[in-house]
């Protein structure tokens, strides 16, 4: 971690970097004792040389849209919703298997995790799996170099709209975090201060900036940064 940047790197060598996930940080006010979070707050920062690392993943449930085409030509639109569900709930079911796999096999640190399906709903477990576009990770742009890393298109048959929307429509893409305190939160509105400063890091324009970040800014943007259409 690097500020509120997260460096992820091709191997233990840190020394050629993959992408860099931009963070954002709450700012609303907060009683007193309690941190405004950011997701690089789980992540080892740079400066104290302890070695860390972050998972990716991407996801889908792909070969129903033919058949949703046809029940929708055919105007059975109850089945065709129905259909559009099952392969949402597939999708996101093939997630928490995989996040499942991770704790207990492929990182290894909860091997004798042994929950119930009550529990599991519940995310009683330890770490989380942020994905762009939701309260702790809103700015989609960061599926781009996710993407990227995991070669999502060639490994999966997923791709990415050009405002960030991800085909097929029944996928789920994120990042891995194991350290033991990690949760989810909602980064809510954000400041001018911010956003100029996620601009900087992300090497984008501020009216670039504040059209991706327009459901968070908390102040009144110029006219032509316009909400992105999803």
């Amino acid at each position: 971690m690097d500020t509120d940047d997260t460096e992820i790197y091709t191997d233990e060598e840190r020394r050629t970097r993959l992408m860099t996930w931009h963070n954002l940080r709450q700012q609303n006010r907060k009683p007193q004792g309690r941190a405004n979070l950011c997701l690089a707050d789980f992540v080892a920062p740079k400066a104290s040389a302890v070695p860390d690392w972050v998972g990716a993943f991407a996801v889908c449930a792909d070969g129903f849209e033919e058949r949703v085409r046809h029940y929708e030509a055919s105007h059975d639109d109850y089945s065709a919703i129905m259909l559009k569900v099952l392969a949402d709930r597939l999708a996101e079911a093939f997630a928490e298997r995989l996040h499942e796999r991770v704790r207990r096999e492929f990182w290894g640190y909860a091997a004798d995790e042994q929950l119930s399906r009550d529990q599991l709903i519940a995310e009683a477990y330890r770490g989380i799996r942020p994905a762009p576009g939701y309260p702790a990770c809103p700015d989609h742009v960061a599926k781009g170099g996710l993407f990227r890393i995991l070669e999502a298109e060639r490994h999966a048959g997923m791709r990415l709209t050009e405002s960030y929307a991800m085909l097929p429509a029944s996928s789920v893409a994120g990042f891995y975090l194991s350290h033991a305190q990690a949760t989810y939160f909602a980064v809510g509105r954000i400041g001018r201060d911010q956003v100029e400063d996620y601009a900087r890091r992300s090497g984008c324009s501020m009216a670039e900036a504040e059209r991706w970040l327009a459901p968070n800014l908390g102040y009144e943007p110029a006219a032509a940064a316009l909400s992105p259409s999803l």
